[in-house]
Formats: C-alpha cells, sequence, structure tokens
C-alpha cells in the first residue's frame, strides 16, 4: 500500500496559487515540482536596478495615495524637510481623509492638487507631470496594482509594508522596477531606528566577529484594531487572517537582521519551514465585540495565534520569525543577533561580548553605555533636533523619509532597492504555503537572478 505521506490533499487556497485542481490528492513530487516552477526566476525585462543612480533632484515633488494610518504620517515628514521636497497631490478614496491632510497642509501653506472619493482617483492624479515620488500607504493588496501603474508613469515609488503579498506580485514588481529603470523602495521604517543602525555600525565594524544565526518578530496585540470597524480600512487586515495562514507581517522584524547579514550582498534567503499554532485568540476575542460587528462570533479564522518560520541562508546562517498580533504579550520584535564575538537581544536591549566576562553576562549599564557612544550610527546626532521634533516611532520614521528624500536629491542609490522589499515580503507567501503543507521546505526565489552574490554595502553606512 503506498505511504498517505507521499500524497497531499491541498486547501482550496493553496490548490488555487499552485495552479493544480482542488477536488483531489496530488503526490508530493507534483506539489514539489510546482513550487520549483513558481519560486524559478523568469526572464529579466531590464538591467538590474542593484545600484541604481537617477539624476539629482533638487526639490522632490511628492505624491501620495493613502491617508489613512500611515500616510498621514510620511505627509508630515515630507513637510518638515523645507525646500527638499513639495507636496504636489495628495489622494484617497474617503473624502474625509484628503480633507484632514489638508487641513494641516493649508495651515503649512502647501496647497498640493487633492484627487478622492472613487477607488480609481489615483490613476487620474498619475497623470500629472509634477510628481516624481509617490509614497503608497494603502491595504496590503493595492501595492502592487498601484505601484506598478505608478512607475509605468515614469514616477519612482516607495511602499508601506509588506510591498506584495502574493509570489507573482513580487515578481511584478522586480521586473517593472528593471524595465522601467526606476526605483521601488519598500518603507521599512525600523531599519532605521537608532537601535537598528547601532547594531548594524557594530557588524560592519567587526564587533560580532562571524554572524551565525539571528531571530526576528513581530509581536503585538493588534485585536482591538483588528476588529475596530475604522482602525483599518474595510477592516482588511482581519480578513487576511480569515483567508490565510503563515507569517502576514514580516519585515519590521526581519528586515533589520538581513541587513545585518548582507541579504542580497553577498548572502541570500535559501529555503524556509513554516508552521503556526492552533488558533483561540480571534475566534474567543470575536465573541466579546458588539454584535453588528461583521466579524461577531466567529470562528473560521486560519491563521494560528503564532506562526514562527525557520530560514536558512547560502551562507549557512538561519533566521527565526515569528509572527503574532493576538495575544497579550508586551510588544516585541526581538532583534536577537549571535556571532562569534557578540549576542544581542532587544526588548528590552541587551549586549554580550566575549570579550567582557567571558560573554556569559550581559554588559553592565556602564559598559552598555559605552559601546552606544561608540557605534551610534551618526545620523541620529546629526538629525538630533529634527527628530525630536518630528518623531515617529521614535525618531525612525522621519530619519527614513528623510534619507529617501536626501538621497534623490543628490542621485545616490537608496539605501533599500525593490530585491530588498521583495526578500522580505516574500516569507508572506512562502510561510503560506509551507504552513498548510505541513511544514514542508519552500525555496525563495532569486530576485536579484544571481547578483546577490556581488558584496556591496548599504548606502546609509558609507563613509562613516
Amino acid at each position: 500500500m503506498q505511504d498517505r505521506r507521499d500524497f497531499i490533499k491541498l486547501s482550496a487556497a493553496v490548490a488555487a496559487f499552485l495552479g493544480l485542481p482542488v477536488s483531489k490528492t496530488h503526490a508530493r513530487e507534483t506539489v514539489e515540482e510546482r513550487l520549483h516552477t513558481l519560486t524559478n526566476q523568469p526572464y529579466r525585462r531590464g538591467p538590474s536596478v542593484m545600484g541604481l543612480k537617477k539624476a539629482p533632484i533638487d526639490q522632490v515633488r511628492v505624491a501620495f495615495i493613502g491617508l489613512g494610518n500611515r500616510g498621514p504620517g510620511h505627509m508630515r515628514h515630507v513637510a518638515a524637510l523645507g525646500d527638499k521636497a513639495k507636496i504636489t497631490a495628495i489622494c484617497d478614496i474617503r473624502e474625509e481623509r484628503t480633507t484632514k491632510a489638508m487641513d494641516f497642509l493649508s495651515s503649512k501653506g502647501i496647497k498640493p492638487a487633492v484627487y478622492a472619493g472613487k477607488a480609481d482617483a489615483y490613476k487620474e492624479m498619475l497623470q500629472r507631470d509634477d510628481i516624481d515620488l509617490v509614497i503608497i500607504a494603502t491595504p496590503w493588496d493595492d501595492h502592487v496594482p498601484m505601484a506598478v501603474e505608478t512607475m509605468r508613469h515614469g514616477k519612482h515609488v516607495a511602499i508601506e509594508v509588506p510591498v506584495a503579498v502574493t509570489l507573482e506580485g513580487h515578481w511584478e514588481l522586480v521586473n517593472t522596477a528593471e524595465e522601467t529603470q526606476l526605483n521601488c523602495m519598500m518603507m521599512e521604517n525600523v531599519c532605521y531606528g537608532d537601535e537598528e543602525l547601532w547594531i548594524m555600525n557594530m557588524v560592519h565594524s567587526g564587533v560580532f566577529g562571524t554572524l551565525t544565526y539571528g531571530e526576528a518578530a513581530y509581536i503585538h496585540d493588534l485585536k482591538g484594531s483588528m476588529f475596530s470597524k475604522t482602525g483599518y480600512y474595510d477592516m482588511f487586515r482581519i480578513r487576511h487572517h480569515v483567508r490565510q495562514d503563515g507569517n502576514l507581517y514580516p519585515t519590521h522584524g526581519l528586515g533589520p537582521v538581513a541587513q545585518y547579514m548582507d541579504i542580497g550582498r553577498g548572502d541570500r534567503f535559501d529555503h524556509m519551514v513554516s508552521m503556526s499554532s492552533l488558533e483561540a485568540g480571534l475566534s474567543e476575542h470575536s465573541k466579546t465585540v458588539e454584535q453588528d460587528n461583521e466579524f461577531y462570533n466567529r470562528s473560521d479564522f486560519m491563521h494560528g495565534d503564532m506562526n514562527s518560520s525557520l530560514i536558512k541562508t547560502a551562507q549557512g546562517r538561519t533566521i527565526l520569525v515569528q509572527h503574532d498580533v493576538v495575544t497579550p504579550r508586551p510588544y516585541s520584535r526581538i532583534n536577537a543577533l549571535a556571532g562569534t564575538k557578540a549576542y544581542h537581544e532587544g526588548y528590552p536591549s541587551r549586549l554580550s561580548l566575549a570579550s567582557k566576562h567571558g560573554g556569559h553576562q550581559w554588559l553592565n549599564e556602564e559598559e552598555y553605555a559605552d559601546m552606544r557612544r561608540r557605534y551610534t550610527h551618526p545620523i541620529w546626532e546629526d538629525l538630533k533636533e529634527e527628530i525630536a521634533a518630528n518623531g515617529g516611532h521614535g525618531g525612525m520614521d522621519f530619519v527614513q523619509i528623510y534619507r529617501l528624500i536626501d538621497c534623490l536629491n543628490r542621485g545616490l542609490p537608496l539605501d533599500m532597492d525593490v530585491y530588498d522589499g521583495a526578500d522580505w515580503s516574500v516569507v508572506t507567501p512562502l510561510s503560506k504555503i509551507s504552513t498548510e503543507l505541513g511544514s514542508v521546505p519552500v525555496k525563495f526565489p532569486d530576485f536579484t537572478r544571481d547578483s546577490w552574490k556581488e558584496k556591496r554595502s548599504y548606502g546609509i553606512m558609507a563613509n562613516l
């Protein structure tokens, strides 16, 4: 009798993803072959955009699509940059959002064109010839079509996390960026955090020695926001928990760890396995919300309370990535990094050095403070007053916007390119497949098409 493990019954979502019939079981070899086909690199449509340099833009003309959760903060930070940038247009499907944005902008003497009231209003906005950069902060499913349309109209694009939610969407962004030779950057603000840039500086200075593994996470109890009728547009975030399992939001924790390890710059994600715990948090909480809530007393949530994914890199490093937005647990991105000479762990930030106490205990307060003084990234000192005035997750949001605009002002490559965004975000569809197929290993696509082997530095780490 054939071993039953050689046959797989796919969920409708996974079968559709793989392009296989839903109504039958499939040989494991068939599933693995289809996975290989999906993750195999397609033909390149244009030159690589690694290190893409464009002509300097003295004053970057910026437009916004989406003024809900994240958009207004980005808008305020661009407005704070003075002559470095100019807001020329804003767009949101909800007129009350553009009205609120205009109240702020008008108080600053800024009068952009306004597009609102319909789902495709952004398409009309993109016809304008006074836009250099479009910042997209909309629900996740809209990121790819909006970004592709933006690049097709000859404009750079910066997208809120994650850049895409499907494997095909990630390839579409990469291919369009290469075809148009335009910047397509994911706005991973955590990569600009004081702690993260401090660790990055220590890594580049050799403090950690040879890096071996890391841990990253997005642990943040969002039940209240997800069940709120006004927390996210059309309650889009909780809808993802109904339709899929896996790691839905990997990049806040993973992005910095990927940068520490030079992913796409000498190493790459090779494969991953993923598994989820049982689901309980959302279904139990659903019984406590108002009865006219669409998600009252629901039990059809697919996403387990905790998803854990383990990534192996081409150079042999491992990274644990976790996602939990329902447990009553203090916020954490873990931000752990291990090397042969040092180990860091966040929340709270602690550092251990082999050269101190034999590595058997955390640095004391004085020793830790000394390492912070020696290796804090200078941009946090250079922008100290602006960071204090503008904030944004402790200042990282402002630093991100400052660097984005400054690089365009100076004609420099952006700190993160389309390959970074794709590498980090693609954990979502790959973890979905691995989880739903019983934690099978899934290969990562090589969005760089072998260019990851080239050692190159991050712009923000240059000339320190």
